[in-house]
């Protein structure tokens, strides 16, 4: 299979990982990316399978050695990005990458893999209902709540720089749209 990357990003509690984890089940030879991040885990996550762990001076030293594909301070301090060291692994194995992340990091993306890209915006029906997502996750306390919610209605902005936009008001419909939209792609 050829070098090819699928890119699903959403502000927080769009439903994006859902999404991706449902694409993961159906295609073996999708491989998800892990990024790299210097916030602390939250719940039960675990360094090397949801994110690789940095702290904020080892992803500085990153950065500044070039072993980025892209990069983001998504909020103060708190950096995420993808190791170029993770798509060689991906393609070295002959699988397709999807990328779960932020929406400045999946136009970066894009940018960088170009027509190799398939890039997706998941977007909720509403900022409301991305607040009430995000207090049913139970992960953060109401103070990074009250942050993601803010950031969002920034976020809705990019939309328009993806390939495509998919709004995730009902699961069984979202789920089908991505099944399309990445059978589509991975046939060309």
């Amino acid at each position: 299979m050829k070098e090819k990357v699928l890119i699903f990003s959403a502000p927080s509690g769009s439903g994006k990982s859902t999404i991706v984890n449902h694409i993961l089940g159906l295609h073996p030879e999708i491989e998800f990316s892990i990024s790299a991040t210097s916030r602390p885990p939250r719940g039960e996550e675990k360094d090397g399978v949801e994110y690789y762990f940095l702290s904020g001076d080892e992803f500085r030293e990153r950065i500044s050695r070039d072993e980025f594909v892209e990069h983001e301070e998504v909020y103060e301090g708190r950096f995420y990005g993808t190791l170029k060291s993770e798509v060689r692994r991906i393609w070295d194995k002959g699988h397709v990458i999807i990328f779960d992340v932020d929406v400045k990091g999946g136009v970066s993306l894009k940018r960088y893999f170009g027509e190799k890209a398939l890039s997706v915006f998941i977007q909720a029906p509403s900022v409301e209902e991305l607040r009430e997502r995000l207090i049913l996750r139970g992960t953060d306390s109401p103070e990074a709540i009250a942050e993601r919610v803010a950031k969002a209605a920034e976020e809705m902005t990019y939309a328009p720089l993806f390939d495509r936009i998919l709004v995730n008001d009902d699961l069984d419909t979202a789920y089908a749209q991505a099944e399309a939209l990445v059978d589509d792609f991975l046939a060309r």
